[in-house]
Formats: C-alpha cells, structure tokens, sequence
C-alpha cells in the first residue's frame, strides 16, 4: 500500500468569505488558520499547502470576551535601542482593526515558507465591502 499525495495542480481552492460581526477573535482566527492550513480538507496533507482562501470582512466589528480589550496590548521593537512599540487594543482597533486579525491568524500558522504562503491567503477588510467578486468566494456559515 502506498500514501496517496495531491500534487499541486491537483489541488482546488475555493474562496470563502467570513462574516467578522459579533464573533470573539481568538475562535474566529482559529477557525480560519485551519482553513488556510487546509486541515479542514480530507486531502490535508502536514508538508503541502492544500487550503483554501479567506476573505474577513467586518473586522471593526470582532469583539473579545472579559476585560481583554483593556489589558491587551500590541509589542513591536524596531531593533534600535529604546525601540520597543506599544499600541493598545483599543488605539489599534481604530487605527487599523484589519491588522488585529491579520496578526491572530498569523500566530497561528506555522512559521515557515509554508506558513508565509497560507497568510497570502488571507484577506481581511474593515467594511462589509471587498474586492474579491470575481472569484465569486462563498460564504461560511457561522
């Protein structure tokens, strides 16, 4: 008996569409890391990037449970001395709510070339509007 692997050509993408409303974030990134990852797939293979497309929309409206949204707090350091940079939940999700997701998901996948290749998959926008019509996505039930 021998494994079977899909090759690349083989492998179908869909586009799907996520509605971000009234949703807690760390179950929504979960559910969309493991659809970019393709583990939802039956054809899931650990080392071949078999998932699907993912477009978020509504990210302004995402919430977090208990008092998260006050003691969350986003870390970068630029690499230069006295470099390291605070944004709050809060600041962030006026400024940019988009980025809030982007960076759940992304913690979640694996950190490697793979892993950068499933993120492209991801599209996520502030409004209920997006580009992605002709890719005629469908949408995933809540």
């Amino acid at each position: 008996m021998s494994t079977y692997f899909p090759k690349q050509g083989e492998i179908a993408r869909k586009w799907l569409v996520v509605d971000a409303s009234g949703q807690t974030l760390g179950r929504l990134a979960t559910r969309v890391a493991n659809i970019l990852s393709g583990k939802d797939n039956p054809r899931y293979t650990p080392f071949i990037d078999a998932g699907d497309h993912v477009i978020v929309i509504n990210a302004e409206k995402i919430r977090l449970t208990g008092f998260k949204a006050n003691a969350k707090v986003y870390r970068h350091y630029t690499g230069y001395p006295g470099g390291l940079r605070e944004e709050e939940f809060t600041k962030r999700m006026q400024r940019k709510p988009e980025l809030i997701i982007q960076e759940a998901v992304q913690g979640m996948l694996p950190k490697s070339k793979m892993g950068k290749a499933m993120a492209k998959k991801l599209k996520v926008y502030k409004g209920d509007k997006h580009p992605h019509e002709a890719q005629q996505p469908k949408a995933l039930g809540a």
